[in-house]
């Protein structure tokens, strides 16, 4: 493959001169080796790239080379790196009030829940904001519990929910294990995945009343009366970005109001344009007149939104310019604690730089059509690009995914769907490797390639990041069966 196609700058986007921002890089690595700490990681093994500047869909790392932001960092800069009206807003907080305590009110706070539940489904009008995914889950919990009584949560397998304690036991995925203590009162259970289904299905009309069906069995076998909540990402994003069949998640409302079951929808990394629209939830419209929508109509008139009565967000609320979370709630779990305590809080809950940032982030994400921009390069490049890819290379077992989040399944053998990974060895993080010496940075998980650019992405550089991964794919392919 060819390293760096594109020459090295003079500056940086940040003004750093070339040989500066080199030294400076050279000298925050020795410093992180020596003294930071890395999550998800063995620190003996690491060896960081370090970015010394960002500027749209693109960052550049410690020598100045220029890489395509395929992943988004952790799939949250939707509106892409250093917008320059969320950095202005940010600093023009900054001059006027930096902080202040959460039982106060700030102006910056107030207007970004005012954005946050014109977007949200329904009437979730009420917002709880936290300093990121992970605790907006804990608390979305937390308030599920104490509005019903009850003490169980059921979550999927294939699923991931943050990594403070309680949404870790939620998590669905293997970095639950060294964290599950098996006392926090989670079950999980199996969701819809057609293409490594649990349900021996043959269709996805199929797979969706299988999976509903065994969501009824747990929740009968546990006793609906014991279950305080069902937790669902709209669609799951580290686990595999696998869209839910039609009807899914409309059956889920359906059973949750049965059984008087409170239904979290976890948009942290779905949610603000991520899937082209601003909920990946929004996508899972029921046709009018079914027991599993809300009352308040598409503006087609011919399906009804399906409302959860809590969801989660961060990430792409404000691109994580400054840390921000939260939880979007429904009329009745809110009346709740109308006369009662809610027993929670952040120092930092609303903090008034982060929410700044949020509300110059959906405005910005509103004049500028992001959202829909993210739509239209999933349904006009990524989509068709990568299923093209799919066409050449037979490491590819399955794409999916909608707007600026998709997923390519690598498989050693694509009749049995066996992983690439358990029989490849190395070959993804040779495959990463080679990607990004010609100048594009991934999102690899498991046996997985998660393309997730920001929602700000242009065809030309989507195109761009098809044409590395292309040729990259090849190393894959050697190792196939």
């Amino acid at each position: 493959m060819t390293s760096h196609p594109t020459p090295l700058p003079d500056t940086l986007p940040n003004g750093l001169r070339i040989d500066a921002a080199r030294a400076e890089a050279q000298r925050a690595y020795e410093l992180d080796r020596r003294h930071v700490f890395h999550s998800w990681s063995a620190q003996r093994q690491l060896d960081p790239m370090t970015i010394s500047a960002a500027q749209g869909c693109c960052v550049w790392d410690g020598a100045g080379h220029r890489l395509l932001d395929f992943s988004s960092q952790l799939v949250n800069t939707n509106i892409g790196h250093q917008h320059p009206k969320v950095v202005a807003a940010v600093q023009e907080q900054a001059a006027k009030l930096c902080t202040v305590a959460p039982q106060h009110v700030n102006a910056a706070r107030s207007e970004a829940a005012r954005l946050v539940a014109e977007r949200t489904p329904g009437e979730l009008d009420r917002i709880f904001f936290t300093n990121g995914g992970a605790d907006a889950v804990e608390h979305a919990v937390r308030m599920a519990r104490l509005h019903t009584g009850r003490t169980k949560v059921l979550a999927r397998y294939r699923s991931y929910h943050g990594g403070t304690d309680l949404a870790v036991n939620l998590t669905g995925d293997p970095r639950r294990w060294p964290n599950d203590r098996g006392a926090a009162g989670v079950v999980h259970f199996h969701g819809p995945f057609r293409y490594r289904s649990q349900f021996h299905a043959e269709s996805e009309a199929q797979e969706c009343e299988r999976a509903l069906e065994h969501l009824e069995q747990t929740i009968l076998l546990e006793g609906s009366d014991t279950i305080a909540a069902i937790i669902l990402e709209s669609i799951p994003g580290t686990a595999g970005i696998m869209v839910p069949p039609p009807g899914y998640l409309a059956g889920v409302r359906a059973l949750c109001d049965r059984f008087g079951i409170v239904y979290i929808a976890d948009e942290v990394m779905s949610g603000f344009g991520r899937t082209g629209r601003w909920f990946a939830i929004e996508h899972a419209a029921a046709p009018a007149g079914s027991s599993a929508v809300s009352e308040s109509a598409s503006s087609a008139g011919e399906f009804r939104a399906v409302v959860p009565d809590l969801l989660t967000f961060a990430k792409g609320v404000n691109s994580g310019y400054v840390p921000l979370g939260g939880v979007a709630i429904a009329p009745h779990i809110a009346a709740t604690f109308d006369d009662r305590v809610y027993p929670g809080g952040l120092t930092y809950s609303g903090h008034p730089l982060a929410t700044a940032a949020a509300v110059a982030t959906i405005t910005a994400m509103a004049e500028e059509r992001i959202v829909e921009n993210a739509a239209r390069i999933g349904e006009q490049v990524l989509g068709p690009g990568l299923h093209a890819l799919a066409e050449r290379h037979r490491c590819i077992g399955e794409v999916r995914g909608l707007g600026v989040f998709w997923a390519l399944e690598l498989v050693r053998d694509r009749q049995t769907r066996e992983p690439l990974v358990p029989s490849g060895g190395t070959v993804l993080r040779e495959l990463d490797t080679a990607c990004r010496s010609a100048g594009l940075l991934l999102a690899v998980n498991a046996n997985r390639l998660h393309i997730v650019p920001p929602c700000t992405i242009s065809e030309a550089e989507a195109k761009e990041g098809l044409a590395i991964l292309d040729d990259a794919l090849t190393l894959a392919d050697a190792h196939t069966a």
